[in-house]
Formats: C-alpha cells, sequence, structure tokens
C-alpha cells in the first residue's frame, strides 16, 4: 500500500503563488509515476503534471511555463509549485502514485488540498 498526505493549498490573489507538498510512505519502493491532479467543481479530474521514476516530466498546457514538479527522493516528498496563479486554477489538487504491474495500472490518491485563487 502507499499512503499519500497533501499540504500547502490555500487561498491567493491572482499571481501569487503557491507550494504544495505530497508526503508518501509505505512501499514506494514500486511507484513507476508521481504525479498532481486538480479537480473543480463541476468538472472532470484532470492530470496536472507528472514525473517519472526517471525524472522526467511533464505538464498539461494550461500550466506549463508556470507551474513546476519536483521530487526529493531522501524525502520521499514531491511538490508542485505553483506561480503566476489564475482564477482558473481554483480546484482540489490531488498528489497521485501510480504502480504499473503486467500492464495494469494501480492508482493511489491523498485526500486533496483545496487551492482558491481570487481575481
Amino acid at each position: 500500500q502507499v499512503q499519500l498526505v497533501e499540504s500547502g493549498g490555500g487561498l491567493v490573489p491572482a499571481g501569487g503563488s503557491l507550494r504544495l507538498s505530497c508526503a508518501i510512505s509505505g512501499t514506494i519502493f514500486s511507484i513507476n509515476y508521481m504525479g498532481w491532479y486538480r479537480q473543480a467543481p463541476g468538472k472532470e479530474r484532470e492530470l496536472v503534471a507528472i514525473v517519472t521514476n526517471g525524472g522526467s516530466t511533464n505538464y498539461v498546457d494550461s500550466v506549463k511555463g508556470r507551474f513546476t514538479i519536483s521530487r526529493d527522493n531522501a524525502k520521499n516528498t514531491i511538490y508542485l509549485q505553483m506561480n503566476s496563479l489564475q482564477p482558473e486554477d481554483t480546484a482540489v489538487y490531488y498528489c497521485n502514485a501510480r504502480k504499473i504491474r503486467s500492464g495494469v495500472s494501480y492508482d493511489y490518491w491523498g485526500q486533496g488540498t483545496q487551492v482558491t485563487v481570487s481575481s
């Protein structure tokens, strides 16, 4: 099992910054991908950013150049640095860990942290 605990959400004005953290524990050695998703009211959950075991990253187009995902293996923590926040970034942000075994994906989720950007 994998346990994920997010922190760092809050209320910021447009143009502001926040840094989300996700502490990971459990059987983490077999995780293939780590990432951040978000879900705004009335919308489906969407992938925001992902980092692989090899350190490769990928972002949804709407956050490229503004958000940065990183990982600290010594602390078993991943981060999402969010700059130039806009009201459309308002959502609950979820940390995700994915294991892939024999072609089957196993997803683990944190409890979510609210990010609210005021206009």
